[in-house]
């Protein structure tokens, strides 16, 4: 096994906070070697510790690394979400949410889901989506709730939900198999 030099001292390991995981120290590292080691963070879905060793990296002398790495701080900030446009209105949100569910972002999109219907609690496809969000992230319950106010305001949404494929493995448990049977579910 290599003994390190001075120069390559390994950093300490990465530890976590009350806000998610935390870069590595960037302390004594190259610019080329913070370009690598940012790159196989970003690789890994890491986005936040690879954008601090690809803002260190922007430091370097090697321009074009530096270029490189100032697009990589682009990217992840995209993945990380800073870039939220602004969503004034109930459908701005719900498309928004929609977008998140489809990326598999739930509990986000639970939340402009949420506001939506603040927004605008009239608007059964507003409730269905939610319905679909929250059966997604395991509440079972909050999705009988939504679905069951979906299907007052519009009742054409209990045949929707039941031939929906993303209802297909929610629809056979309780408390939307019951609403769906027909009957009035649970309350």
């Amino acid at each position: 096994m290599k003994t390190p030099s001075k120069r390559e001292t390994p950093a300490p390991k990465a530890g976590k906070t009350a806000k998610g995981p935390i870069a590595p120290p960037a302390v004594g590292l190259s610019q080329t070697e913070l370009f690598a080691q940012a790159a196989g963070l970003f690789h890994s879905g890491r986005f936040g510790e690879a954008k601090a060793l690809f803002e260190a990296a922007t430091k370097g002398a090697i321009r074009e690394m530096a270029h490189s790495a100032r697009l990589h701080i682009r990217m992840c900030d995209q993945r990380l979400g800073s870039a939220i446009p602004e969503l004034a209105t109930a459908e701005e949100r719900y498309n928004y949410a929609v977008a998140l569910m489809n990326r598999r972002e739930f509990q986000a999109a639970r939340q402009h889901l949420e506001q939506a219907v603040r927004m605008s609690s009239g608007r059964d496809h507003l409730h269905y989506a939610l319905a679909l969000c929250l059966g997604a992230l395991g509440d079972l319950d909050g999705a009988g709730q939504q679905l069951r106010r979906a299907i007052e305001i519009h009742p054409r949404n209990r045949a929707m939900a039941r031939s929906d494929p993303d209802f297909a493995d929610l629809v056979r448990r309780p408390p939307l198999s019951e609403l769906l049977a027909g009957g009035q579910g649970r309350s």
